[in-house]
């Protein structure tokens, strides 16, 4: 156990606390903050670790949702447009511009009015302004943006902005500015029991999962932000009710970007009227997602081959010269989104929103929403809370608090800083890092990973890793090879040979400085094994 995670404990145990958020994905990190900034004492625990459930299996966008529009859900389409400009003002290394493609094929779902008329709406309720406002393209323009795109039936397109982060990078840095602003949160701490005084919440039992000890502590307010797991606590607080959880299933394939070498992201309609992405990524390109009713293990997640051959049909039929096949799918992640039940609705057509219900215990539950809403939910949802606790007068600052330690002030820093870890790169003999990769990871800390590695006195690929993997250690509570590859990397989807080739020598420095026994050690290899059988099911 590291000297990070040691102090934390000392703080949770037998500690009373304003507020204690349970669930450590983007909705719970993103109330920790917003109720770290207005003073109040709060703790978060996850049962696994940070983002390990929803939060880290998105499409991986921060985006207004367009589709939303075909619902005519006008509200979510403006309130997380306009949290998109607010988000990557505040991360512009993690959150980042990418422009999206919609080709528009006769008989498809948008038709070449209907798209234009929905593309202005978009940028009108999203306040999108200047060169970012949705272009409209004839057939010729659009197969020049992307000549890949099938040419038959092809009437055009529509070209708009969007944004591009990784969700497991962007929940870790929200929960790092939490604990910036005094907030205690802890990854592997499952909440195993609920203390209540006269019918209403006081305190709860926790499991530190790492080293089997149980502990307590009480707060004044609790709020159940676990995601697919919500219904799961509210069993236990014994408040379930008709208002529960629609599990729906999202998979995406990864393959490499040679086999679908896209020049931009392309939004397209498939059979049966979904709509799915092809998102190219570094060195890969990554497509999904599904959309289909999940009743199954809520712990175990992963694509099966239906839904993968679902996938490269659908690629296939858009870009045809690329003709995919099972073997040029790299890897693969699948989660769950927590819907609201909203009866004789399809799992693509149930509402987005997010909803608040309050137990007669006091355990506040929130549900639904978007990724790209997470910084209003916690917004709404901690004004609740002081309204609760009669607290009057302390307004929301999330808006203006950055989401790194040194931020850059704007997107042409982050360009400009781009250039300089090229330069310092130079000279590396290693076929995987990018200075792509290590800014939209790590922001400014990327030269201090460089430096690190060069202080080992090896330009190696890895030694970048190792350093990396110490910066995690150090900073970001990882206490396993499977944080380190799947979550706070993403080398398990978008770069698993990386992953492969170093794997030994991550495991030899988690045993060093954690004091593993061989045991331990041949257990994370199995499990990162296993893991990587999964994410490839073929």
């Amino acid at each position: 156990m590291n000297t990070q995670r040691e102090f934390l404990l000392a703080q949770l145990k037998d500690q009373h606390f304003d507020l204690m958020v349970i669930g450590g994905g983007i909705t719970g990190a993103g109330i920790a903050l917003d109720a770290a900034t207005r003073g109040l004492r709060v703790a978060l625990v996850e049962k696994g670790d940070f983002a390990s459930g929803t939060s880290s299996k998105s499409t991986k966008l921060i985006h207004g949702g367009l589709r939303y529009l075909k619902q005519l859900e006008l509200k979510v389409v403006k309130e997380v447009g306009q949290e998109r400009a607010i988000v990557h003002r505040l991360a512009p290394h993690l959150v980042r511009p990418e422009k999206m493609l919609l080709p528009i094929y006769k008989g498809g779902t948008f038709g070449k009015k209907g798209t234009s008329i929905g593309l202005w709406l978009y940028d009108f309720l999203a306040g999108v302004k200047g060169a970012d406002k949705r272009q409209m393209l004839a057939k010729e323009q659009t197969l020049q943006l992307e000549p890949l795109l099938h040419a038959q039936g092809l009437q055009g397109g529509g070209f708009y902005a969007e944004y591009r982060t990784d969700d497991a990078r962007l929940t870790i840095e929200v929960i790092k500015t939490a604990m910036r602003f005094g907030a205690i949160c802890l990854n592997y701490v499952q909440l195993t029991d609920l203390m209540e005084e006269n019918g209403k919440l006081k305190g709860a039992v926790c499991l530190d999962v790492n080293t089997g000890q149980t502990f307590q502590f009480t707060a004044t307010t609790f709020v159940n932000a676990a995601g697919p797991w919500v219904d799961g606590l509210r069993e236990k607080d014994k408040s379930l009710n008709n208002k529960r959880l629609f599990l729906s299933k999202g998979t995406h394939i990864v393959v490499p970007w040679e086999r679908l070498p896209l020049k931009h992201s392309v939004y397209f309609d498939v059979a049966g009227g979904r709509m799915i992405f092809a998102i190219p990524r570094q060195r890969a390109t990554y497509i999904g997602t599904t959309d289909t009713p999940f009743k199954g293990d809520i712990d175990q997640v992963f694509a099966e081959k239906p839904e993968i051959e679902y996938l490269l049909n659908a690629a296939n039929a858009i870009f045809p010269m690329a003709q995919l096949t099972a073997d040029d799918v790299e890897s693969t992640w699948a989660g769950l989104r927590p819907l609201i039940y909203e009866e004789g609705k399809s799992a693509g057509e149930m509402s987005r929103k997010d909803e608040i219900f309050i137990s007669n215990s006091g355990l506040i539950s929130v549900a639904g929403g978007k990724l790209t809403g997470y910084r209003k939910m916690a917004q709404k949802l901690v004004d609740l809370v002081l309204k609760m606790q009669k607290q009057a007068g302390i307004i929301c600052l999330t808006k203006q608090v950055a989401l790194a330690e040194d931020a850059f002030e704007d997107f042409s820093q982050v360009i400009d800083f781009h250039k300089d870890i090229e330069l310092k790169l130079n000279g590396f003999s290693s076929p995987f890092i990018t200075a792509n990769y290590l800014v939209e990871n790590y922001g400014k800390i990327a030269l201090k990973i460089i430096d690190d590695a060069f202080a080992q006195g090896s330009r190696t690929d890895e030694a970048l890793i190792l350093a990396e993997l110490r910066h995690c250690l150090e900073n970001e509570l990882v206490l396993t090879p499977t944080d380190f590859f799947e979550r706070r990397t993403g080398l398990l989807y978008f770069n698993i040979q990386r992953a492969r080739q170093h794997l030994e020598s991550v495991l030899a420095a988690f045993q060093a400085e954690m004091h593993w026994p061989q045991e331990r050690v041949i257990a994370e290899r199995q499990k990162i094994l296993d893991l990587m059988e999964r994410l490839r099911p073929l």
